[in-house]
């Protein structure tokens, strides 16, 4: 048994670790989420929101994140629109207007077709300049921003008419992939107004150890990668969903949860068999046996 497990061809190795992945995708299988404090302080930060509030969904994420943070993004918009919030779409990528669109059409377009564009709802698009363009639009937004992301003078959008800077917000959410993310919207936006403005933000599994220090003062709640993200969604579902608990769209990280916990288990398996091998032939060694 000992020789067998010290040759053991690691190919096995990877035919089980696929196995462990394709199992539960074909099967679908979900572990039952339980939401943990950040989630569910992300979630009760937006239900606070009352009909009209303006909320900046800042899309900071493009499509090298968007398996991650797309699912999230999604549930964010579906809890705004729900609370009847006013939304306005901004992104420090190049890419980010694509994010900014799929969450759109995948959210508000099918599920709030009452909502109108430039009432309800705005897409000021894409401008560079990273945190730059942060620490100008927190004093004047329309400086900056002069014409939406379809080049319509923001003077003739009705919800943009009242809107001088970032701090008439109610709240900032932010979803974050890489920089400029949800640290420079805390380091230049939060920190120098946080009588005024709140922030709840998602990210990256990588990024949520440089947002930890934040959280609570200046970040309310954090979504952290794919687990979070599934936290969220069915917090999300469970509240505004509860007859469609299987709308794909609300249901993307719920449904990378069970292939990535199986896989996760067998790898800690495998560790733990590594470890009674190598324990189990210094024993042997030791005992003067072959």
């Amino acid at each position: 048994m000992l020789h067998t497990l010290q040759n053991l061809d690691r190919r096995w190795i990877f035919l089980l670790i696929a196995l462990a992945v394709a199992i539960p995708t074909l099967t679908k299988w979900k572990p039952p989420e339980v939401s943990g404090q950040f989630s569910r302080d992300v979630f009760t930060e937006i239900e606070k929101l009352q009909p009209g509030d303006n909320v900046l969904m800042a899309w900071d994420y493009d499509p090298s994140t968007e398996g991650e943070l797309a699912p999230m993004a999604n549930a964010l918009a579906k809890q705004c629109a729900a609370k009847q919030a006013k939304l306005y779409f901004i992104t420090l990528l190049p890419l980010g207007p694509q994010m900014i669109d799929k969450t759109v059409d995948a959210v508000i377009t099918r599920d709030y077709p009452d909502l109108v564009y430039g009432r309800d709802y705005v897409n000021l698009g894409f401008k560079s300049g990273n945190e730059g363009v942060i620490k100008v639009v927190i004093t004047n937004l329309r400086g900056l921003y002069t014409t939406d992301a379809r080049g319509t003078n923001i003077d003739q959008i009705p919800m943009c008419r009242d809107i001088k800077s970032v701090q008439d917000m109610k709240l900032i959410v932010n979803v974050s992939g890489s920089y400029p993310g949800t640290k420079e919207w805390v380091q230049y936006a939060v920190t120098p107004y946080k009588q005024k403005l709140k922030l709840v933000g998602g990210c990256t599994g990588v990024q949520a150890p440089l947002l930890f220090p934040y959280i609570p003062d200046q970040l309310n709640g954090l979504l952290v990668g794919i687990k979070g993200a599934a936290e969220y969604e069915q917090l999300v579902v469970d509240q505004y969903s509860p007859d469609r608990p299987e709308d794909r769209r609300f249901d993307g990280a719920r449904r990378r949860m069970g292939p990535q916990s199986v896989a996760h288990l067998v790898m800690i398996g495998l560790i733990v068999l590594g470890n009674i091998v190598f324990f189990w032939e210094r024993k042997v060694r030791l005992s003067g046996g072959s």
